[in-house]
């Protein structure tokens, strides 16, 4: 009896991938749980502000809301921008990720992804925020490392490996050897810099207003790094507001306009890889050419993105079978497995 009290506890711990667009949850034993949007609706009602929805729900209602209702998305360039509402996304998700357990069970120990450039400051947000959702202990675990682990690359063994995450907030770009991390660079472009770049390009050309929901979806449509040779460019409509007359209206964009207003978010993230292998040992270095760049995080999933980068390099570039998870997945298997205790912080 004490033994399966003793498992039922343990199974109630948790890896989480805390992304600006989604946060995933690992649970020790299940796997993935939880996979919503970071974003949480609040009302406020007599002064009082309380959480209408969180997560899909939530995500819904953006850009839809009455005036004393507002959608929130917490962080922003993979770290904490709204403190108190955070910790209210990551008790609820806590709560549906355990099954709304009974409140006397021991708090869930956490392991919790952050960017590998965060600032101490960013961590111990993040580190209160999981703590007062009532985590018993919190561990942190730099997003390359998770990535790589996750992608199933080895971290522990004296081979060096490169590894790119493109999340909604950052970029993560890490050499990993011996369970560290010889050489990292966060950047803050991602699936957001893309949006906001669409955005803008549409406003630009066409004097037209689209909300993020609208910009997402053209990136999910249209999105290329670069449209291959002989393929013809697809179209789209897209609806928005006009700027100067304040009416709706409905306009046709080209996929090359896309590929123009993504080439300035790519283009960083490229430095950022090249930056990475300028400053990688020698050694490291010859272990990349034999096993290539890996690509991780939804950015990943940009067509042609992965042949710019091969090109940019030429290294070969391999997407992970499931880049979406792969964070998680990483951040769950240095959870459950002690091979991979010495990559976790408490710091």
């Amino acid at each position: 009896m004490a033994f399966s009290h003793l498992f039922k506890l343990a199974a109630n711990d948790l890896a989480i991938d805390l992304g600006t667009a989604n946060t995933v949850i690992y649970a020790r034993g299940r796997g993935i749980v939880i996979n919503e949007p970071s974003v949480v609706a609040m009302e406020t009602h007599a002064g009082v502000r309380r959480v209408r929805a969180v997560g899909v729900d939530a995500k819904l209602m953006m850009g839809k809301t009455p005036a004393y209702m507002k959608t929130i998305r917490p962080l922003r360039n993979g770290v904490i921008a709204d403190l108190d509402v955070a910790e209210q996304m990551i008790k609820h998700f806590i709560h549906k990720a355990n099954g709304g357990q009974s409140r006397f069970a021991r708090g869930p120990k956490i392991v919790i992804c952050v960017p590998s450039g965060s600032t101490q400051v960013e961590r111990r947000a993040i580190r209160d925020a999981a703590s007062h959702a009532g985590a018993s202990s919190v561990s942190l675990l730099v997003e390359p490392i998770a990535a790589a682990i996750g992608a199933g690359l080895s971290v522990i063994e004296p081979t060096g490996s490169l590894v790119v995450d493109i999340g909604g907030g950052t970029t993560e770009v890490g050499v990993i050897s011996l369970r560290g991390l010889t050489y990292a660079m966060s950047v803050r472009v991602g699936g957001d810099k893309m949006d906001d770049a669409i955005t803008q390009a549409v406003r630009r050309n066409h004097s037209l207003l689209i909300g993020e929901a609208t910009a997402e979806k053209i990136k999910k449509e249209l999105g290329t790094a670069r449209v291959p040779a002989g393929i013809e460019p697809r179209r789209a409509f897209v609806r928005g507001r006009d700027i100067a007359r304040g009416v709706p209206r409905e306009i046709e964009i080209s996929q090359d306009e896309i590929v123009e207003a993504l080439r300035e978010p790519v283009g960083q993230i490229m430095h950022a890889v090249r930056r990475a292998l300028e400053n990688t040992a020698p050694e490291i270095a010859a272990d990349i050419i034999d096993g290539g760049i890996m690509m991780t995080g939804g950015g990943s999933l940009l067509p042609q993105i992965d042949a710019v980068l091969a090109d940019e390099t030429g290294l070969p570039v391999v997407i992970a079978d499931n880049p979406l998870m792969c964070v998680a997945l990483g951040a769950g298997r240095a959870l459950e497995d002690p091979i991979y205790e010495g990559v976790l912080t408490q710091s």
